[in-house]
């Protein structure tokens, strides 16, 4: 090499002193920086990071190679989503060092991380519903024209680009709001490739997709990774972790435990992920079922657009069964779910409740009737992110027992009551007066599980009821279902996830634009319940 002009010539011995030499005054943080051997791009060191007192990521260490797809799995709470904020400059560390193909960054916000190639697609979409997908995808990161106006004309061909290459089929111009869920994602992968990612983090990425847009975005992802994009993976999913991943990194208490093959059997990630034993079965017994407590008949509802978003539904649910409302997202499930709560207007038919009409009931008189619901989006709609879990506990039943005395809040029943509810739903936290947004998703999901199974029931509709959630809250959030079943109330779920909805069902009914295509047992096959979701009545299938 060349020093002030002058050449220096070494041997290969006086090499391999002065490496000793510098090894052994340099700080020893571990193998994880010897890059260049093992083609590692990105490398983390000790990592700590922390709210306060309370301390996520504990000496956190971890290698991501180039082109690789790493899937990370571990319990709600674990330190996956904090670690990938650290990742894309939301967070700052406490302590440690992230290296970046060699070198030491660190990131002051998102537009460092994306300047120095990395892309984020969140759990819940960072895109502005009003702007069109080309306005989104260069959104912070605007090209001009000459005279410094926007020019959505280069944002436009950057789209069709990327959409040509991995096959989106997205119209720059269509607008966000008036999108599928599932295109939403593809203009968020679209707006991380933009700025030319090199290692793209998807956190919890198939939560709202249905399966069939889950099977195209691992197709996606391979895709990403064969042609050099290094791939972080977020999932509760074990079966997507064997789909994708060329190493699964396990997480728990803010460390990696283990990194094992994508070839370890489910039942043993599971273990791995909750430090104990899963059963991934639900055990029920038959249903005892008995009279008919929830009745639709003939019900039609219309959205603002006077289009039909239910269709002449007529069903009937009995006091100790579950019925679980199948089918592709966006067919009428959450209307349904909505309708039913007096969230949306009836605009002919009939909905009663143990005999009673409810059709024009307003929400607060539908739950006063005896119905707990879970919705599908906890943050918008199941809790006030910046109120307590005590509070959240509180809502929907803030005006009596065992919450309130007359006027006034019996404080010194909801201190019992709260530690109660949150050791009999296992709610990971420091205390009940914990900020409800300070916990990781599957927490949230516990409390508004709790606050509406802790009340008093004739019926329980739950939508998408682990979704986000880890395979030990699954596990217990599924058994809570078939005690409630089993106490003889009637349970609704509604889910995308064919695996829960047959664990759980004593009956099925698939919905398709609006409509029931048919009710059938658990036992129909998946062919059968796939054809269904399609709106096809299979042969040998009752309507």
């Amino acid at each position: 090499y060349g020093s002030g002009g002058v050449d220096v010539v070494m041997s290969v011995d006086q090499i391999a002193k002065e490496a000793a030499s510098i090894s052994a005054s340099a700080p020893k943080t571990g193998e994880l920086e010897k890059l260049a051997s093992d083609n590692t791009y990105l490398s983390i060191n000790n990592l700590r990071a922390g709210y306060g007192k309370m301390e996520i990521l504990h000496d956190f260490n971890l290698r991501i190679a180039q082109g690789q797809s790493l899937c990370l799995i571990g319990p709600n709470g674990a330190g996956k989503s904090t670690l990938m904020n650290l990742l894309f400059g939301l967070y700052r560390p406490d302590a440690g060092r992230i290296l970046l193909d060699g070198a030491e960054t660190s990131f002051t916000g998102p537009g460092d991380a994306m300047a120095a190639g990395i892309g984020m697609v969140h759990q819940h979409f960072m895109l502005v519903p009003v702007f069109s997908v080309a306005e989104n995808v260069v959104l912070g990161n605007e090209p001009t024209t000459s005279i410094g106006s926007l020019d959505l004309d280069v944002a436009r061909e950057k789209v069709r680009e990327i959409s040509a290459r991995f096959g989106f089929d997205i119209d720059p111009d269509a607008i966000i709001e008036d999108l599928p869920v599932g295109i939403q994602q593809r203009v968020e992968i679209v707006k991380a490739l933009a700025r030319d990612a090199k290692i793209l983090i998807l956190d919890e990425p198939t939560a709202v997709l249905t399966p069939q847009e889950t099977d195209e975005l691992m197709g996606i992802m391979r895709q990403l990774a064969a042609e050099g994009t290094s791939i972080v993976f977020i999932t509760h999913k074990l079966r997507e972790v064997k789909a994708v991943a060329d190493v699964v990194t396990v997480i728990r208490g803010g460390k990696v435990i283990d990194s094992v093959p994508p070839e370890t059997p489910i039942g043993e990630l599971a273990s791995l992920m909750v430090g104990r034993e899963v059963d991934l079965t639900v055990d029920k017994k038959a249903p005892k079922t008995g009279d008919v407590v929830l009745k639709f008949t003939d019900v039609v509802v219309v959205d603002d657009r006077q289009q039909r978003v239910i269709d002449g539904v007529t069903l009937d649910v009995r006091a100790g069964e579950v019925l679980c409302v199948a089918g592709v997202e966006g067919n009428g499930q959450t209307a349904l779910a909505e309708t039913l709560l007096g969230l949306r207007a009836v605009t002919s038919g009939k909905i009663e409740l143990a005999g009673k009409d409810i059709t024009d009931d307003r929400v607060k008189e539908v739950l006063a009737s005896g119905v707990g619901y879970v919705p599908e989006d906890r943050k918008k709609d199941g809790l006030v992110a910046d109120f307590t879990i005590q509070e959240n506990f509180m809502l929907d039943g803030s005006f009596g027992p065992p919450w309130a005395k007359g006027l006034s809040i019996d404080f010194a029943t909801r201190e019992e009551r709260s530690d109660e509810l949150i050791e009999q739903f296992d709610i990971r936290t420091p205390g009940a007066h914990t900020l409800v947004k300070k916990l990781s998703g599957g927490n949230q999901q516990k409390v508004v599980v709790a606050r509406e199974l802790s009340r008093e029931l004739k019926l329980f509709i739950a939508a998408q009821p682990t979704r986000g959630v880890d395979v030990g809250s699954i596990e217990f959030i599924h058994e809570r279902i078939i005690q409630t079943r089993d106490a003889g109330i009637p349970v609704v779920i509604i889910s995308t996830e064919l695996d829960e909805v047959f664990s759980l069902a004593d009956r099925i009914a698939v919905m398709y634009r609006g409509k029931i295509v048919g009710i059938v047992p658990p036992t129909t096959s998946r062919e059968n319940i796939g054809q269904m979701m399609a709106g096809i009545l299979p042969e040998g299938v009752a309507a």
